[in-house]
């Protein structure tokens, strides 16, 4: 996993916003497939100070964990963990979709309601993509466009909608879940993650 190149729209946002962008694009990759040898080498030579300094501190123990993790990790076990973690027989340990967390159940009213936003939005779905646009990964992906869309009100929008009433407790699942080692340190860097990501669009007007 290389370090993601700004785009022109990009070297207008803050750095803050840079980081986010990347944040957002990084986990979504990791929840949307597990990692091969070279993200695995990317996040074990993330530069963890410069992370802590652009990030809130609730963040700090988050990051030297995933570069641990990553650096003890090998791309073979990491897929089998994937597996049981997110996929298994039937069903993984952590179903990470907003419909299962909203109502018990898959393609819900929640993810109409996401398919409406979306549409209003300008997005459309990839058809190589085989599962519901509900999926975590594909949630955080919005979120990173959003984000280099520059417009504050979108993303508070889209995050309260669709991602605020459930990503805690789904990353809370994913650290909590017995299959989960590498996936552990994932979660954690999710849960803090978006936890300031909640915050910031509370305390926005």
């Amino acid at each position: 996993m290389e370090t993601i190149a700004m785009s022109p729209a990009q070297t207008s946002l803050n750095e803050d916003a840079v980081l986010r962008i990347e944040i957002y694009n990084m986990l979504a990759h990791l929840f949307r497939q597990a990692p091969d040898q070279n993200v695995l080498n990317f996040l074990a030579d993330i530069d963890v100070d410069t992370a802590n300094k652009s990030q809130q501190s609730t963040m700090s123990a988050a990051w030297p964990l995933l570069k641990l993790a990553a650096q003890k990790s090998m791309p073979l076990a990491v897929e089998e963990e994937y597996q049981d973690v997110f996929i298994g027989i039937g069903r993984g340990e952590v179903v990470p979709f907003g419909s299962w967390y909203l109502t018990g159940s898959l393609m819900e009213m929640p993810l109409a309601y996401l398919r409406r936003d979306l549409k209003q939005l300008g997005f459309e779905r990839d058809e190589s993509v085989k599962e519901p646009e509900d999926h975590i990964a594909a949630l955080l992906e919005v979120m990173a466009m959003l984000v280099e869309g520059g417009d504050e009100h979108l993303q508070k929008t889209f995050f309260n909608r669709h991602l605020a009433e459930w990503c805690e407790k789904f990353c809370t699942d994913v650290k909590a879940a017995n299959s989960a080692v590498f996936y552990t340190a994932v979660g954690e860097l999710a849960l803090q993650f978006l936890t300031v990501e909640k915050t910031r669009f509370l305390e926005s007007k």
